[in-house]
């Protein structure tokens, strides 16, 4: 009880202090929270289990090792930010830096599509999860219903009140990963005063291991959201306020990682969705609860989110031809579609997939950029390798088993 009760102070001082007008209303922490709420949004929901039951005492190397690969591509991105995003559209680093740059933008649109899919498979599982009806039907079953639910409250405008919302939500988010954090630090130290702590033996290894890791990249993806608020910040906030969000998401995740990977036995592992339920129920009664509300709360203002932005994108690319409710329509049913046609760790490889041709193309731009503007070879053979490495990750990425 003790326990629980710290968990629950540390949850709501956190909350306390980050709702504080003071803190709420400060310009480069708020240009911070929207690309690290992104990028720690779902990670750390399925995470957990998954490095931990694949990768075992090696889990934190491996979490390390997507931090650095999403900061390599971080770094292609506030390259293209400080290049100027205007310059870019009206051509004035080329035609084919246009093309490529219009084409990554169709990609991300896409790339949306698939992770609002992802964002509320995961909001149907964890809602269902401490029922009686948890079950992948009625899972899918709910996740059809807010698919619905969101194309009309879009096509109603409804998204602009509810983006409102949108800072409050991260900080509930953020409030709970740090109670998490607290319990998870409280357990790891218990267990190593009493010698407790295990290194287990990796499940997967070789070239399995690689392509499994490359399918996971959407767990460290959401940087990219800086480049597109250059309606509300300029670019050198937008550029230090990414690298801001990405230092901090890799210290959550590898502290997140190494306090799990150490303390579960195998047998205690679940490699389902919501496997990291039971986990933290092992670690303290409250924490599936505050479990499950940072997942409500996440999932679905990330699917609002991102359904905004792919509707604003393909309305801007088609040039009006595809008005904003029709695209909400088209990425409903196909969301739809991916729901029932496929598990969530699928739909977790698709959304990898599609970000990391986003990610090769804007490399494949930033090496032109860097071409045009006799940036030296280095820079441009760096790009373009980062280019490849985007399209190795959507071509080899592989589906958790």
């Amino acid at each position: 009880m003790t326990f629980d009760l710290i968990i629950a102070l540390t949850t709501l001082a956190v909350g306390v202090v980050l709702v504080l007008p003071r803190v709420a209303h400060f310009t480069l922490w708020r240009a911070v929270v929207t690309p690290l709420a992104s990028i720690i949004g779902s990670g750390f929901l399925l995470l957990g289990p998954v490095l931990s039951h694949a990768f075992g005492g090696f889990a934190p190397w491996v979490m390390g090792g997507l931090c650095v690969v999403a900061y390599m591509f971080g770094g292609v991105i506030r390259s293209n930010i400080a290049t100027g995003e205007d310059a870019i559209i009206t051509g004035q680093h080329g035609t084919l830096a246009k093309r490529i740059e219009t084409i990554s933008s169709w990609a991300l649109a896409f790339a949306y599509i698939i992770s609002v899919s992802y964002y509320l498979n995961l909001l149907g599982a964890f809602a269902l999860s401490m029922t009686p009806f948890d079950s992948r039907f009625d899972a899918k079953l709910l996740t059809t219903g807010v698919f619905i639910l969101i194309v009309l409250i879009g096509c109603t405008n409804g998204f602009k009140s509810l983006e409102r919302m949108e800072y409050f939500s991260v900080a509930i988010k953020l409030a709970i990963i740090a109670g998490l954090v607290i319990g998870l630090i409280v357990n790891f130290g218990d267990q190593a005063i009493h010698e407790t702590l295990i290194f287990n033996p990796e499940t997967v290894t070789g070239w399995p291991a690689i392509t499994m890791a490359l399918g996971l990249l959407i767990t460290v993806q959401g940087f990219e959201t800086s480049r597109y608020l250059g309606a509300v910040y300029d670019a050198q906030t937008r550029i230090r306020s990414m690298r801001m969000a990405q230092w901090l998401s890799t210290v959550i995740y590898v502290v997140y990682i190494v306090l799990i990977a150490y303390v579960f036995r195998p047998d205690q592992m679940s490699m389902t969705e919501t496997g990291i339920i039971n986990m933290m129920q092992i670690v303290a009664p409250i924490l599936p609860f505050l479990l499950v509300a940072a997942a409500l709360a996440s999932q679905l203002s990330a699917a609002i989110a991102d359904t905004s932005g792919s509707g604003g994108l393909f309305t801007e690319l088609s040039r009006n031809r595809i008005s904003e409710p029709q695209a909400y329509f088209i990425l409903a049913v196909i969301g739809i579609a991916l729901t029932w046609a496929a598990d969530i760790f699928a739909i977790v490889n698709y959304a990898s997939r599609g970000f990391a041709i986003y990610y090769g193309l804007q490399s494949g731009l930033a090496a032109v950029i860097a071409i045009k503007q006799k940036s030296g070879l280095p820079k441009v053979i760096w790009y373009l390798a980062l280019a490849t490495l985007g399209a190795a990750i959507a071509v080899f990425g592989q589906t958790i088993e």
